[in-house]
């Protein structure tokens, strides 16, 4: 049984599995907690206590982080197609899975006979189907349609190809690996070579063969630069365009005046962002606390955007912005949540400006520790616009015409109080990751001049620990007033990922601590021993992919990366839905106007919750397609050419490469690798020769010829060059070892009890860094 008489202040074990057992739909911690009225500090016992029941076997957790008793049948869901996976098979998404935090793996199996062209599914299928759980890490499933649901239009993005019967599309999705047919009647105008979207036709019962599609819209010509972005935009439906309505009430808004608002305007409030900053929605400025009581302590001053003031709830401008979530940011241009007129006008924090303000001050001992905080709504005036570099030049010694007036009075306080923040951050060690971040530079004419590492100074650490302290505020304000807030949860890791960890971390002969409460001080004393070693890069992103992915919840669950107790996010109402809504909570509590949160607001909170993590998950993949895109464009230029890169993932299907110094990251087929007969070896992650015992594991450092380089796709191929090519076998070696490594391979899938092996490994889904 589990431990349960740890937890005297919450249901013991029992009582939680019958009350799973009682449920007839899914039961997450959420629904547990809500049940028995579990709040506070006992939330985090609760993790505790589910966690242990899954060690003792009492319970499973299930797709979507549902907890289900432990052999319980498989669940019924409504699922959609997804794709195919890199080597064909065809992929499912669960169509409730927008608001979930993890999302599985879903196999499609192929029916046979006469029931297997009833129930394949292709793009816009949707079906009922039945799971079976295959893989806990990652997670995995096997899905059996059990009946088409519908077969609704769906739109493709691609290249239009022209001949004499019409054309095809070539798809910009990696996963769509068949062309569309399109009809003459069916071209509208497109031209060959051109970027097109088109509404995919439904099939007919004794259609065969390729999708029929219909061209919707003529984007523009694929060669041109913009088209990178668009390509993006489209293929993840961002919506790009204002509706009319929206951008003329938006045109007419009106300056603030300062009627009943605090006046800022004579404090030299300053904001700091990087070079290419398209709005200011932050600013900031500290003091010496001038308080006899406080010796060596600060006052500070966060002042934000009062984007409240000029999106009224369920008016035309906050329905829009609602629907986007977050602004998402291309190397070329913004897709803004709100229109620019507001975005880079009367909201943006402009030098010399008059700017309504929700704002904040703090005040701080000398070792950073928060003595008291009071927000109020205010009118300010920017003293200046500086980069972060600009900012770190100027207090390392070398100011320039803009920050040598600055310095003394405005500069030098702010980096005396992001001291005293330091030691309260080292006090609670929150997780450090080092990881490069790839920047895209462009030239005038919108194509990529280079690719750059962005610099992590002072200044940026700066900056981010005031928006750190500030959003920590607003949670502790609205669960003083016991108002709704939208907190930004970040959970700490599933044990499966804990023991993947631990696993890959053992191959390199490091210790992570097994049976210890988490925290992130553990990862950070793990990534503390490969410090300027050949491992560091790689195993930061081993732990990175070891986290959970942060989202949006009313439901305060703790962010575990920052190791705090409460977070919710404040700083960027531009920007993020969340921080708007933040906004209007805290007027609602301190009655600072009329324009707070609704009553249909604090209702929907769930809700909303769910739809901006699912709108922010867009975002962050679309980001990081155009990225992939614009490396490739950039990278075409250099087919042939030797590169070195490490190993970043190992799939069964080949290996995932980092190219130095650019980032991108090719795949190298598992049939190009030569040599010997591989097997994947997901433990150690590493494709293990089954002759000679040759491993290509994570992290090998590896010379490799680029072969192609798609910019429409995003996609870089590569093959082994130089010393790091194995030696060929002879024909005679070459057939024992295939012959060898099919009855491996055929008792892998015999313990799997399938005819096909899905238990995939995920380590080579490039894992990008975690917005917080």
């Amino acid at each position: 049984m589990a431990k349960s008489d740890q937890y005297s202040s919450i249901p013991d074990a029992k009582a939680v599995l019958d009350y799973i057992k009682s449920q007839p739909g899914k039961v997450t911690k959420r629904e547990i907690s809500r049940a028995f009225g579990i709040k506070g500090q006992d939330k985090i016992l609760l993790k505790r206590l589910i966690r242990e029941m899954i060690e003792d076997g009492m319970i499973t957790q299930n797709t979507h982080k549902a907890l289900v008793p432990a052999g319980q049948l498989p669940a019924v869901q409504v699922a959609e197609y997804a794709g195919t996976d890199k080597d064909g098979d065809p992929l499912l998404k669960l169509v409730s899975e927008e608001g979930d935090r993890r999302s599985p793996l879903i196999y499609l199996i192929p029916e046979r006979g006469k029931q297997r062209k009833e129930q394949a599914m292709g793009p816009g299928d949707k079906a009922l189907v039945r799971l079976n759980l295959v893989s806990e890490e990652p997670l995995t499933y096997r899905a059996r349609v059990i009946k088409k649901i519908s077969s609704a239009p769906t739109t493709m993005l691609g290249i239009f190809k022209g001949n004499e019967k019409g054309g095809r599309l070539h798809p910009s999705d990696k996963k769509e690996r068949n062309e569309v047919v399109i009809q003459a009647e069916h071209v509208n105008k497109a031209k060959d070579g051109e970027l097109v979207l088109i509404e995919v036709l439904p099939r007919s019962r004794r259609s065969h063969g390729l999708k029929q599609g219909r061209v919707r819209e003529v984007i523009g010509d694929v060669s041109h630069a913009k088209s990178i972005s668009l390509i993006a935009i489209h293929t993840h439906e961002i919506p790009n365009e204002f509706p009319r309505e929206v951008l003329k009430e938006a045109n007419s808004a009106l300056p603030v005046d300062l009627g009943k608002r605090t006046d800022l305007r004579d404090i030299p409030l300053i904001t700091i962002d990087p070079a290419d900053a398209r709005d200011h929605d932050d600013a900031i400025w500290a003091e010496q606390d001038p308080a006899a009581e406080n010796p060596g302590g600060w006052h500070c001053i966060v002042a934000i955007a009062d984007v409240a003031h000029y999106l009224k709830p369920d008016g035309l401008i906050d329905r829009e912005a609602q629907k986007r979530g977050n602004s998402c940011y291309f190397p070329d241009r913004v897709v803004s949540m709100i229109p620019e007129s507001l975005s880079a006008g009367l909201c943006s924090l402009m030098p010399y400006q008059d700017r309504a303000t929700m704002a904040l001050h703090m005040w701080f001992d000398k070792d950073g520790k928060k003595i008291n905080h009071k927000f109020v709504r205010g009118l300010m005036r920017s003293a200046a616009n500086i980069t972060y570099k600009q900012a770190q030049e100027a207090i390392d010694g070398n100011p320039n015409d803009m920050t040598a007036p600055l310095l003394e009075k405005v500069l030098k306080p702010l980096y005396g109080a992001y001291a005293a923040l330091t030691k309260a951050r080292e006090k609670r060690e929150p997780l450090h990751l080092d990881l490069p971040e790839r920047q895209i530079e462009l030239d005038k004419f919108g194509n990529v001049a280079g690719i750059t590492t962005r610099e992590r100074l002072d200044a940026h650490k700066l900056v981010e620990e005031f928006m750190v302290s500030a959003n920590v505020c607003a949670a502790e304000e609205l669960e003083k007033y016991a108002l709704p807030c939208m907190y930004r949860v970040h959970e700490e890791p599933s044990m499966e990922k804990m023991e993947a960890l631990r696993d890959y971390l053992s191959s390199l002969e490091l210790n992570l601590t097994k049976g210890a409460v988490l925290k992130p001080r553990l990862f950070n004393g793990v990534m503390r021993q490969v410090k300027d070693t050949a491992h560091e890069t790689m195993v930061n992103q081993v732990v990175l992919r070891s986290q959970t992915q942060a989202y949006y919840s009313p439901e305060n669950m703790g962010h575990f990366g920052l190791a705090l107790e409460r977070y919710g996010h404040f700083t960027s109402p531009i920007r993020r839905y969340a921080d708007l809504l933040v906004h209007r909570a805290l007027i609602k509590a301190l009655n600072l106007g009329k324009d707070g949160l609704t009553d249909r607001e604090m209702a929907q909170m769930e809700a909303l919750g769910e739809h901006i993590s699912s709108t922010e998950r867009r975002a962050m993949t679309a980001e990081r397609d155009s990225t992939d895109r614009y490396l490739a464009s950039y990278l075409s230029k250099q087919i042939d050419q030797d590169f070195i890169g490490r190993i970043s993932g190992v799939t069964r299907f080949g290996l995932f490469v980092t190219l130095e110094p650019t980032g991108g990251d090719g795949l190298i087929p598992i049939s190009d690798l030569g040599g010997d007969y591989y097997i994947h070896d997901e433990k150690i992650h590493a494709l293990v020769g089954e002759r000679t015992g040759h491993r290509f594991s994570l992290g090998d450092k590896l010379t490799v010829k680029l072969t192609e380089a798609n910019q429409f796709t995003g996609g870089l191929r590569l093959e082994l060059s130089g010393d790091s090519k194995p030696k060929e076998m002879s024909s005679r070696q070459r057939d024992r070892a295939k012959r060898s490594g099919r009855r491996s391979d055929m008792r892998n899938r015999s313990r799997a009890g399938k005819t096909r092996s899905f238990n995939t490994d995920n380590s080579g889904s490039r894992g990008r860094k975690k917005k917080r």
